[in-house]
């Protein structure tokens, strides 16, 4: 019976250690045998949490800032939304905003939703509907984390770290709270300054709080609770007493009504440092009787620099000067993109000092620095060049000599080069500098001295710019984004190591690539890395560390290891050895620069998710070298949102463009000879007309956007597939010193005919209305208001099968409506009302009507991919 019992409580003691430890008794035996290897843990992708009605009820009684996003089943405009969406929600996590998605049509009700999809924004509990387009995530990003949306009456946002330095750069005056809310104090000082929230509201002083030490450190700040005032960015920390608000409250609006040097701490002016352009910082001592003196003198010009946009701080801190070789205060400094000159005039004199800060700012100067600064920026910068003067006089040689050398400031400038001077001798005698004045070059803090003529500074220039001056032996050279865009202009080969700074995996790479540096240079292959901030969304990178190929500015990425450096020699030598016979793929900054500079180029834009896309590209690159043999560059992009900004909604679609602007090929992408000919013809065409000055009579519109299928939509096709949204762009015919109206989309509707002939078909057509002979084309609906590019939103599904119809009413929940431009408001937005045209415009129009049967000429143009659009009607010619 014993032995029955403690049977029965052993395998009972087993069964819970099996349980709790299935490892063990699952896998403990497989994990044993030989070449068995731990699962790699999967990182979870970003992805929008799907919830139900209770689930969203308790997310919104736990959490203060939570975005909703309404869809339904068989919706397919929900899922592109959604799939456009997704790409944020780490971002929205990040700024402390719950992102999440649900599929209630009955909940979506009572909160005012009728169409799918919909987005609202909840801030503690209080719905805001977003009214902009849900296709732009980045407008939806820039709204969910807008001080607008946040903003709630009689109560102080709470914010995060991310959230605040996004307000700050945002709003041109916020108070800001530093506390702690589980210290007494904090929640008694919050109680009094709750009362004047909305009178800072009314003087346009966004009031935020934000319960965060370390970012409370950051800003230098000790004391907690403690007020500081953003103005424009710039800090203003308050000393009076806190528990009297009304006094808070004086403060505030006095100091947005009157300009004053803010005082700052060493935190807040590293910041200042970091992120403003121009900054200048006067070193003193409060407690000395001169120095407040000439604060008080340079407190007159405060208001003048503001103009000129420099910012002008104070900071009492001997210890932080000294830094700065600043052995007497008070002291100047002005700050340039982070690049400091030192001042050494007379301080007391204003006006003197004003003349000064201008000419810093609006001319290009070579810099005077201590020994200190120039020691920091030799270490902190990749090229530096030192004149270093010793001591000198105004009207001796060195003098003369530097004032000859300013005039190649401004090159060293664009190519990324900073230039400076210094009479000080202590690192002029640590690099062996004997005799004065000297020239030394500085790259990734090895030196090289001049030893050519001073006293020619195209010499000087020429020897700083010069390849083998700026290489540095056995190693890579570490380069910004400015001498990177020159040595991809100027170079047919080139080798770029893209990572970024303190990335201890970075550094082991780089410390294999070097040993192939010397092999690429013995093929005329340029070896260089960088490693300058954002450098992965300036090249469009998908991560950093990252290693690109360009052969004549186009790219190819390394796909294999990078620790592995004979692999990636072979790779090089491969792809430098081989000849191009594939459409080249370009990234968006490469694009933007052969628009504007290649003068015939066919870009083809596809889509990862284009099923015919891959099928219709391997037909065009049978052309390839066709193209290349009439002149025409032929390139592809995958960029979907650059695609976008310029016009083209499907894939795929091809673009000629010429000189600059584009025409859209409306034929079957299928068919490549005729692709082939098109493009040869557009080009023989643009050089007929260039000749002749004029168009052709029989100039056929365009379109933009083409479907999957590569059907055109030419002028009389009333069939447009429902998968897009073409634009029509037609020549118009002008003549010299004739003003146009400007151009704005209008949507071309099918005729009622038509619809009933192919229902399910809207209207999907546009056309540029720029004239009266266009309105009359469209009948009913000329008079209409015009749609422009801002006004377009993603289209909502109607749910009109609503099984749910039939349920009893629930009570409707109070919301307000946002859109992107409006931000947070919390009124719904009136529709714009159709401006009439004037008799001027009609007239003007009738103007353009008739000179278009001139012959006309018209100047090239170039389109900026960033800016440009691709709602172009007229074809420009040279």
């Amino acid at each position: 019976m014993t032995f029955t019992r403690l049977k029965t409580l052993s395998l009972l003691v087993c069964a819970l250690l099996a349980l709790s430890f299935p490892g063990y008794v699952n896998g403990g035996a497989n994990n044993n045998k030989k070449g068995s290897q731990p699962a790699a843990p999967v990182e979870p992708e970003a992805v929008i949490e799907e919830v139900n009605a209770k689930q969203l009820e308790k997310l919104l009684a736990d959490k203060d800032y939570v975005a909703v996003f309404w869809y339904a089943r068989s919706c397919v405009t929900c899922d592109k939304v959604l799939a456009e969406l997704e790409k944020i929600d780490d971002d929205t996590d990040s700024f402390g905003v719950d992102f999440v998605k649900i599929n209630d049509k009955r909940l979506a009700k009572q909160y005012g939703i009728k169409n799918f999809p919909a987005l609202t924004y909840f801030r503690e509990k209080e719905p805001i509907i977003y009214d902009g387009d849900l296709m732009d995530e980045e407008g939806v990003l820039d709204f969910l984390t807008s001080l607008e949306a946040m903003d709630l009456p009689d109560r102080i946002e709470e914010v995060n770290s991310k959230i605040l330095q996004k307000i700050i750069e945002d709003t041109d005056f916020v108070a800001v709270l530093f506390y702690d809310k589980d210290q007494k104090k904090s929640q008694k000082i919050l109680a009094e300054l709750e009362n004047i929230d909305d009178e800072c509201d009314q003087n346009d002083i966004a009031f935020v709080k934000i319960d965060d030490d370390k970012e409370a450190k950051e800003w230098g700040i000790d004391e907690i609770p403690s007020i500081v005032l953003f103005e424009r960015g710039i800090p203003h920390i308050y000393e009076g007493d806190l528990m009297k608000e009304d006094e808070l409250l004086g403060w505030l609006v006095h100091q947005k009504r009157y300009s004053e040097i803010p005082e700052v701490t060493d935190e807040m002016k590293d910041k200042l440092v970091e992120n403003t352009e121009h900054l200048a910082v006067i070193f003193y001592d409060k407690d000395d009787k001169q120095d407040m003196r000439i604060l008080n003198e340079l407190e007159n010009i405060d208001d003048e620099l503001e103009k000129e946009g420099i910012v002008i701080v104070r900071i009492d801190n001997a210890a932080e000067a000294k830094e700065y070789g600043l052995d007497h205060l008070p002291a100047l400094i002005y700050f340039e993109n982070k690049i400091p000159a030192l001042y050494e005039g007379d301080l007391m004199n204003e006006d003197e000092v004003l003349e000064w800060l201008l000419v810093q700012k609006k001319t290009a100067t070579i810099e005077e620095v201590t020994d200190e600064i120039l020691v920091n920026l030799i270490n902190e910068h990749e090229y530096v060049v030192v004149f270093f003067t010793g001591p000198c006089e105004p009207g001796e040689t060195c003098d003369h000599t530097l004032n000859a050398l300013e005039s190649i400031d401004d090159e060293l400038d664009e190519a990324g080069i900073i230039f400076v001077t210094t009479e000080d001798t202590g690192v002029a005698k640590k690099y062996n500098v004997k005799t004065y004045p000297r020239l030394v070059f500085f790259r990734n803090r090895d030196p090289l001295h001049f030893t050519g003529d001073l006293d020619d500074e195209d010499e000087v220039l020429a020897w700083i710019t010069d390849d083998e001056t700026l290489e540095i032996p056995g190693k890579i050279e570490e380069v910004n984004v400015k001498m990177l865009d020159k040595i991809l202009a100027e170079n047919d080969h080139v080798v770029v190591f893209f990572y970024a700074e303190g990335d201890k995996k970075a550094q082991k790479i780089l410390n294999e690539l070097e040993n192939i540096d010397d092999e690429c240079e013995e093929k005329d292959i340029d070896f260089v890395k960088t490693s300058d901030d954002d450098i992965d969304k300036e090249y469009d990178l998908p991560s950093l560390p990252a290693l690109a190929f360009y052969r004549h500015k186009f790219r190819t990425i390394y796909t294999g290891d990078l620790m592995k450096e004979e692999e990636i020699l072979e790779w090089v030598i491969d792809l430098h050895e081989s000849t191009a016979d594939v459409i080249e793929s370009v990234d968006r900054k490469t694009l933007q620069v052969l628009i504007n500079d290649v003068e015939h180029l066919a870009v083809f834009f596809y889509d990862d998710e284009c099923e015919s896309c891959s099928e219709i590209l391997e037909e065009l690159e049978n052309i390839d070298d066709d193209t290349d043999k009439h002149g025409i560059q032929f390139v592809k992009s995958n960029d979907v949102k650059l695609a976008h900004e310029i016009g083209i909604f499907a894939f795929p679609a091809l673009v000629y463009y010429e000189t600059g602007v584009p025409i859209m090929y409306d034929g079957n992408l299928k068919n490549e000879n005729r692709v082939l000919q098109w493009l040869v013809n557009q080009k023989n065409l643009g050089k007929r007309n260039s000749n002749r000055n004029a168009f052709n009579k029989d100039d056929e519109c365009f379109y933009v956007g083409l479907g999957h299928d590569g059907h055109s939509a030419k002028r009389g096709n009333n069939f447009v597939p429902n998968d897009y949204k073409p634009f029509q762009c037609c020549p118009t015919k002008l003549e010299k010193s004739t003003k146009v109206p400007k151009m704005t989309a209008q949507r071309i509707g099918h005729s009622e005919g038509d619809q009933g002939k192919r229902p399910g078909v809207g209207g999907g057509n546009f056309q540029f209305a720029g004239s009266a002979s266009t309105s009359t084309t469209t009948g009913k609906s000329a008079s209409k208001p015009a749609a422009t590019k801002k006004q377009a939103k993603v289209s909502k599904d109607t749910d009109d099968d609503d099984e749910d119809d039939d349920d009893e009413e629930k009570p409707l929940v109070k919301v307000s409506y946002a859109n992107k431009r409006s931000g947070g408001s919390n009124k719904p937005q009136a529709g714009k009302k159709p401006v009439a045209k004037g008799k001027d415009n009609d007239d003007e129009s009738q103007e353009v009507e008739k000179v278009s049967k001139q012959k006309a000429s018209k100047k090239s143009g170039k389109l900026n991919v960033k800016t440009g659009y691709l709602s172009v009607g007229v074809r420009q010619q040279l």
